[in-house]
């Protein structure tokens, strides 16, 4: 076996946590179960990791069967990614079939002949995913197995997920294959990225409920209220204002968890208006901002705002409608020419 590749196995072991090897790697299907016997998983996880190696040469493992490990990993730690999603577009309405094997000749076929250093494995899972890891070379050196490239292609939507490699230049070959292997016209960024590819998916699939705002805030009424009951009554209020807020919140966001999303950013347009007398400005040209949101769990972090007290209840629908503006990001833009806000989530 050849030593990058042992050395490749052995970091990939090293990145599972200890109480899981055993179970990855019985996924994995490399190594037989008497060999995976020998392997006490109760040392330390640098020893484990050298007996794997040592088992992976007695089977002469080559990158191929390495690769499939790194996959394995990434499907069950997504999170350790920064994921971004592209929607592809077709000319035609007829819904062609989907040939899997016909799909991957094409992949390969398309992105070798434009890099031939370049390594290329699939996986296949059962919610019609399609897992495909690319590592990247160049005309003079070999592909780089720790600066991968991973695509997620579910089959029958026109949605794919990309954690692209450091080398932006690859990018454009890499959606280029995507669009001829599964024969769409073209391919756009949706401007919707995060490490969270399950809140992704939950978003562009529709996977999560969240109403939306038909309502507007009742002002407070003003009452004369009796010294010896003030106490009671703002008690009833707050009790009643906080009941109110958790109903709007309900009714806004639904009563489901919000897709993880950590990043929001809003380019806004608008005219500037002044007194014409003012003459501030020669021209009528627009007023334009950035506006950028960041947080752990952004969509829960506005949910729990009202009830913090830091914002009125109903929050602003420019918040609201994050994830429902995500999806809608390509028809906006075809029927006004322009997108007036985007949407980032790394």
């Amino acid at each position: 076996m050849d030593e990058a590749v042992a050395e490749y196995i052995r970091r990939t072991v090293l990145k599972i946590p200890r109480d899981e090897i055993k179970t990855m790697l019985e996924k994995w299907g490399f190594l037989s179960e008497t060999q995976l016997q020998t392997i006490n998983f109760h040392q330390i996880k640098d020893n484990i990791s050298q007996d794997v190696v040592q088992l992976c040469e007695e089977n002469s493992a080559d990158i191929k069967q390495a690769a499939v490990l790194d996959i394995i990993y990434n499907n069950i730690y997504p999170n350790k990614r920064v994921w971004s999603v592209y929607q592809m577009n077709k000319t035609e309405e007829d819904t062609e079939l989907f040939d899997l094997t016909d799909f991957k000749k094409k992949f390969k076929r398309r992105l070798r002949s434009a890099l031939k250093n370049v390594t290329i494995n699939f996986r296949e899972y059962e919610d019609n995913a399609i897992w495909i890891r690319i590592a990247w070379g160049t005309p003079y050196t070999k592909p780089n197995q720790y600066k991968s490239s991973y695509v997620v292609y579910h089959s029958q939507t026109p949605y794919v997920f990309i954690s692209a490699s450091v080398l932006k230049s690859n990018l454009p070959l890499l959606c280029q294959a995507l669009v001829v292997a599964s024969n769409y016209h073209d391919i756009c960024e949706m401007d919707l990225r995060s490490h969270s590819l399950n809140s992704l998916k939950d978003i562009v699939f529709k996977r999560y409920s969240q109403n939306f705002q038909t309502y507007y805030p009742r002002p407070v009424q003003e009452k004369n209220v009796a010294p010896a009951s003030a106490d009671l009554r703002i008690v009833q209020e707050n009790r009643n204002e906080k009941e109110r807020i958790q109903r709007v919140n309900r009714e806004v966001f639904g009563d489901g968890p919000q897709p993880k999303l950590e990043f929001a950013q809003y380019k806004l347009e608008t005219m500037f208006k002044s007194d014409p007398k003012m003459d501030v400005l020669d021209k009528k040209e627009p007023f334009r901002c950035l506006v950028k949101f960041s947080s752990p769990h952004l969509l829960e972090s506005l949910k729990s705002l009202a009830l913090a007290g830091m914002a009125d209840a109903p929050l602003s629908p420019l918040l609201t409608c994050i994830p429902q503006k995500a999806r809608n990001y390509f028809k906006i833009r075809e029927k006004k020419g322009l997108f007036p806000g985007s949407f980032v989530s790394p």
